[in-house]
């Protein structure tokens, strides 16, 4: 009765350690299988190349606020913060500039040399940062840019003007096309125009100029940029 009632107690320890082992290879399996996933996604990511291009620089100012500051300086910042995030996304970024400096001895030509940047490295996406000025200085809020012609422009410009808005809920502008500016017309990888704001408005000048609003409106372009890749 007792070697009986032993090989029974062996018996149950055996299936008991046979379920444990099954149940542990079922969720080594899953979390192998979570692990290639997101590795996947990952590598997925590092295959996207997105261009930031911080408009002007050296010479060229830009556009120059009421309150003083330089369209230059600020698309800089923002642009530099938008490459830390999209790199922290696991997504490869070129600059067209990292530093207060121009591309070309005029305007012209730094147009061009910037173009050129595009138009050899094909990002999925490139992304011109800038500022507007208007007469009015009620005017305010972030618009972006597209070339009338590319679908996938106006898609990304669409979903980086709605990811602004949380920045700026009262914004109601739309985004625009257009077939005239030089970047729009002659990059042949879909590209946008983010304008983020107007200098010509005291208020939202000052806002651009601070560091804190700078690194919310980077981190809204990355969310729509990031959207854009994701759809497609």
């Amino acid at each position: 009765m007792r070697k009986k009632a032993g090989t029974l107690a062996a018996l149950a320890a055996l299936a008991g350690l046979i379920f444990l082992c099954q149940a542990g290879s079922g969720f080594l399996r899953k979390e192998l299988g979570d692990a290639q996933e997101m590795s996947g996604k990952a590598s997925g990511r590092e295959n996207r190349l997105i261009i930031i291009d911080p408009g002007h620089g050296g010479l060229d100012a830009g556009k120059v606020g009421v309150n003083g500051k330089e369209e230059k300086e600020i698309n800089l910042n923002i642009s530099l913060k938008i490459q830390k995030l999209l790199k922290e996304q696991g997504v490869k970024v070129i600059m067209t500039r990292t530093e207060d400096e121009r591309l070309a001895d005029n305007q012209v030509e730094d147009l061009k040399a910037r173009v050129t940047v595009m138009n050899k490295e094909k990002p999925d996406l490139a992304v011109s940062i800038h500022q507007n000025s208007y007469h009015e200085e009620s005017v305010s809020g972030a618009q972006v840019f597209y070339y009338t012609d590319s679908s996938q422009s106006e898609r990304a410009a669409s979903v980086i003007q709605e990811a602004l808005r949380e920045t700026d809920p009262e914004n109601t502008k739309k985004p625009k096309g257009n077939n005239t500016y030089y970047i729009l017309k002659k990059t042949e990888a879909p590209v946008v125009i983010v304008e983020c704001g107007f200098l010509s408005n005291y208020e939202e000048a000052e806002k651009l100029a601070d560091g804190e609003y700078q690194q919310e409106l980077a981190e809204t372009v990355v969310k729509g940029i990031m959207e854009y890749l994701e759809g497609e």
